[in-house]
């Protein structure tokens, strides 16, 4: 996602910077399975989802701290092999990937077929449905010393579910069903739980799995991971309008500026520029092995991208007509998820490392 500011420190508008200087690293305990990471709207808090770990840590960006664990109940389901791609046994409640909307942080559960609405004060729900299935968890606050048990709702999309994305004004999620080959579209309200009711559902030619919303044309984009292709829905019909052809095992996704996507290729090891218009190929740079989540600065100049394989982050610089690298970053413990937090003078990069099970967290001096 792209990282947000607080209020007291913006970014200047009438310029913006063009490079940045790397002044220092450090490392976070988190959980087993770091598999992504995100800011609160307002960039106060980040979230590391622990997928191994079945957990949720809430961090202080300014104190660079631990201040709330969300640790949920494990119940037995089946999971997958990816290597195999046979199913295994394993737990329900596993988190993946996160969206925001509402103050709600939605969460994607690998093996629960579904996601749940988790409100940032971590309260009971004001309501039950008795149509929806419950999940038990533990919120074990630091700062006050004080432990919780809370009920979350869990909402059906589809199996394995991946990526969530919103609309800008929050009327609609939609979610990535990796297993069921779907994408899954939901309505949003702020005042009753659970907040969201699934309304429609969309076949896709293999695996789905990243989702950019490029809100002022109308249109959604999705990669099919276990495939070559681009699906582009409209967000006026709600429906698929057409498909591009792309190199092999597009993962994440991302809507620029221009009319352009930004895309990570796993497989190949390379990240490319495309026309969101005609899905034409405008630059492509090489990448660190396997290349997972990307990430773009506020003001898009620069591009960051964790490199699972090579034990990498990867920074470029964009121009409009080609990728520069300026760093490659060592990121030991296998980088997936990456968070971007600035104001003025710096950017900080978050990174979230599956197998060591830890954030780490890269802090540059914005150049004017």
């Amino acid at each position: 996602m792209i990282g947000f500011s607080s209020s007291s420190n913006v970014i200047r508008e009438e310029e913006t910077y063009s490079g940045l200087i790397l002044e220092k690293s450090q490392i976070l305990p988190s959980a087993f399975g770091v598999k992504a990471v995100l800011f609160n709207p307002e960039g106060t808090k980040l979230y590391a989802l622990n997928l191994e770990g079945g957990s949720i840590y809430e961090f202080s960006q300014s104190e660079k701290t631990i201040s709330k664990k969300i640790i949920f109940q494990q119940t037995k389901a089946q999971g997958l092999d990816y290597r195999t791609h046979r199913t295994i046994s394993s737990f329900a409640e596993k988190p993946v990937e996160g969206c925001f909307s509402h103050k709600i942080l939605w969460v994607s559960f690998h093996n629960a077929g579904g996601i749940m609405p988790i409100s940032t004060d971590f309260l009971p729900l004001s309501n039950t449905d008795k149509n929806l299935s419950y999940t038990k968890a533990v919120v074990i606050d630091l700062i006050n010393q004080r432990k919780d048990t809370i009920s979350l709702p869990l909402i059906k999309t589809g199996k394995t579910p991946k990526v969530i994305a919103k609309t800008a004004d929050q009327n609609n999620l939609l979610v990535s069903n990796w297993s069921s080959n779907t994408i899954s579209l939901l309505k949003l309200n702020d005042t009753l739980a659970p907040y969201g009711k699934k309304i429609a559902s969309f076949n896709m030619p293999s695996t789905p799995r990243g989702i950019a919303i490029d809100d002022k044309n109308n249109r959604s984009y999705i990669t099919i991971m276990g495939g070559n292709k681009i699906i582009v829905i409209n967000n006026k019909t709600w429906k698929v309008e057409r498909s591009f052809i792309v190199p092999a095992n597009p993962r994440h996704i991302l809507a620029g500026n221009d009319s352009r996507l930004f895309v990570s290729f796993n497989a190949s090891a390379k990240i490319a520029c495309i026309d969101a218009r005609t899905g034409e190929i405008l630059f492509i740079a090489k990448t660190g092995l396997q290349p997972r989540t990307i990430v773009l600065s506020e003001n898009q100049k620069f591009l960051f991208v964790t490199c699972y394989g090579g034990n990498s982050v990867d920074i470029f610089k964009i121009t409009s007509r080609a990728f520069t690298r300026i760093y490659t970053l060592s990121c030991t413990g296998k980088p997936v998820g990456i968070a971007i937090y600035e104001n003025e003078d710096k950017l900080e990069a978050w990174v979230g490392n599956y197998i060591a099970g830890n954030l780490k967290v890269f802090t540059f001096k914005k150049v004017y």
